[in-house]
């Protein structure tokens, strides 16, 4: 599998005879899907940009003790995914540009072995990204309804097993995906799982939303 546009093109002089037996198939849709063109030193600056943000979020969680909660170990893991993007993003870039100008020459069984711990850095980073994005949201409907129990449903004893379960589902659908990435039925279950996260955060911020309001009401 490939995610990733570099490495995809990279491939493709290795993998000329599937491109001729493709286009037999499919060259009239081919005519008008043109690929965009992007240099390779824009995705190297917007890689680092994203990872000096991700890391300033880090540090600033890590260095502040009135940060050392529940919450903002959730903020941290969520910025540590996004870093795995930025990182995996500027790994690939990095070894793009050497190539390109002859520093660096790699086989192709090697390329397309990077090309898959890549996809399933980022991969991974997704899933876990929206992962956390749900448990944020699930810390923040327990702090606003359930207030005065927070700290007692909210030990850091479980923040910790969810982080680490978080990770651990993370890791093991990603290398599941990228290994079986051609079978329907994991598809449907990535698909479904983004969609269950979207709903779910959906629901709860609406519900604190309507929360919100009627406050609002009541003091007014």
């Amino acid at each position: 599998m490939s995610t990733l546009a570099p490495l995809r093109l990279l491939r493709e002089p290795w993998n000329a005879s599937e491109g001729n037996q493709s286009n037999a198939t499919g060259g009239a849709g081919s005519t008008w899907c043109q690929g965009l063109d992007i240099p390779n030193e824009l995705f190297l600056t917007l890689g680092l940009v994203s990872l000096v943000e991700n890391l300033l979020v880090v540090a600033a969680i890590l260095k502040n003790r009135n940060l050392h909660s529940p919450t903002y170990y959730f903020i941290c893991c969520l910025a540590v995914s996004d870093m795995l993007v930025s990182v995996s993003n500027l790994a690939e870039t990095f070894f793009m540009l050497l190539m390109e100008h002859g520093v660096l020459v790699v086989r192709a069984s090697i390329i397309r072995h990077m090309d898959n711990v890549i996809d399933m850095l980022i991969c991974s980073s997704v899933v876990s990204s929206l992962s956390f994005l749900g448990v944020i949201a699930v810390d923040r409907y327990i702090t606003i309804f359930y207030a005065l129990r927070y700290h007692s449903i909210m030990t850091l004893q479980r923040a910790v097993v969810t982080m680490a379960s978080v990770w651990l589902a993370s890791t093991v659908s990603s290398t599941v995906f990228i290994t079986y990435y051609r079978n329907n039925a994991i598809l449907l279950c990535l698909i479904g799982f983004f969609l269950f996260m979207l709903v779910l955060m959906l629901v709860l911020y609406i519900h604190m939303f309507a929360l919100a309001r009627h406050h609002l009401r009541s003091i007014s």
